[in-house]
């Protein structure tokens, strides 16, 4: 591999190959699936292939070249199956700590910039904010590129990040955590603090009025435990913190000057604009539902959040669709549910069920 003029490691072009021709009834062969791809029908396109000889590894570092060559920085995928649902977690937790530390010290050490391809169902905010702080000391401006569902954990990561890039069909998600319940299931820490001050709400109103409170809420009351609250504000707060703390020192960063070009912004309104954003992510009421789907524009629309659209940037949208389309084959077609890879980095997670 050579260094290009930004001092990070490039793959060498691949010559195109020939796709080989067979009878006019039997589908044609490929050794490459983006040597197939057509535009604006990319994940579609591949199914009118078989595929023989192909260097899956190599396919998907070619993919990262296409979005290195137009950001001019290292590409660091951490890619988890939101595709075919399996019994096995694919969320954010303790077993990527080694992974993702290795994917970043792979990159040169004079490298100040990067992207992270971030793709995920959520998982642990404590494992984030372990991402976070190997990340941010080192790394002076870090992008992130959202190719599909980036959600709830997912999210607060990506509040660490200088720039948030989606594409249309790309999302976010809330970030009230779920904390475990007396039966063992996880709900969302917020929905009990709704659940709690809509009881408390409905209670002062007919004391106001003379009466008693309901005795379906006193019993709904009873039956919630102090300690699952206590976790759930717990949580609540961590996870606001997190994405305040994040916004305000990362997001914010360059933020220097208001819409008008003239009035400087301070540091207290990117603090207080970050606590509000984060609180908006938090609030249970606006999305009543911890897996709600935030697109870019909802991202803006409920809580003046700025996202870069892929489009905006030059062939950025094509090379990301691309991405997705690849990936969204090989979770379909692999045993894969976990990448962490980059140009000179691979870690492959995969499912191998326990036969009887």
């Amino acid at each position: 591999m050579s260094r290009n003029k930004h001092g990070y490691n490039m793959m060498p072009q691949r010559p195109v190959k020939t796709i080989v021709k067979t009878k006019a009834t039997e589908i044609p062969i490929s050794d490459s699936l983006l040597d197939v791809m057509v535009d604006g029908y990319e994940f579609e396109s591949l199914l009118h292939y078989q595929y023989s000889g192909v260097n899956l590894v190599d396919e998907i570092r070619r993919s990262i070249k296409e979005i290195t060559d137009i950001r001019h920085r290292p590409v660091l995928c951490y890619i988890a199956n939101v595709v075919k649902p399996i019994n096995v977690s694919v969320s954010i937790d303790d077993s990527d700590d080694l992974p993702f530390t290795e994917l970043i010290n792979r990159v040169p050490s004079d490298i100040k910039d990067i992207d992270i391809v971030l793709v995920t169902p959520g998982g642990s905010a404590q494992q984030v904010a372990r991402f976070v702080n190997k990340l941010r000391p080192r790394f002076n401006n870090v992008g992130f590129i959202l190719l599909n569902k980036c959600m709830s954990a997912g999210t607060i990561f990506t509040m660490s990040g200088n720039e948030i890039i989606m594409g249309k069909d790309a999302c976010i998600g809330p970030i009230d955590p779920q904390t475990p319940s007396k039966s063992g299931n996880y709900v969302p820490a917020q929905a009990i603090m709704t659940l709690v001050d809509d009881i408390k709400n409905r209670g002062e109103e007919q004391i106001k009025k003379g009466s008693q409170p309901a005795w379906s809420d006193i019993v709904l009351l009873k039956n919630i435990d102090p300690k699952e609250l206590g976790n759930a504000i717990s949580a609540s707060k961590y996870s606001i913190n997190l994405v305040s703390d994040y916004l305000a020192n990362y997001k914010f960063k360059d933020w220097t000057h208001h819409s008008d070009g003239i009035t400087e912004v301070t540091l207290e309104e990117k603090t207080i604009r970050a606590n509000e954003i984060a609180k908006d992510l938090c609030d249970h009421s606006k999305w009543m539902s911890h897996g709600h789907a935030i697109n870019r524009e909802s991202a803006w629309a409920v809580c003046r959040l700025k996202i870069v659209h892929s489009e905006s940037i030059q062939g950025m949208d094509r090379a990301m669709r691309r991405m997705w389309a690849l990936f969204y084959w090989l979770f379909e077609n692999t045993p894969a549910i976990k990448y962490f890879i980059s140009d000179n980095y691979c870690v492959i997670r995969n499912f191998n069920p326990i036969k009887s």
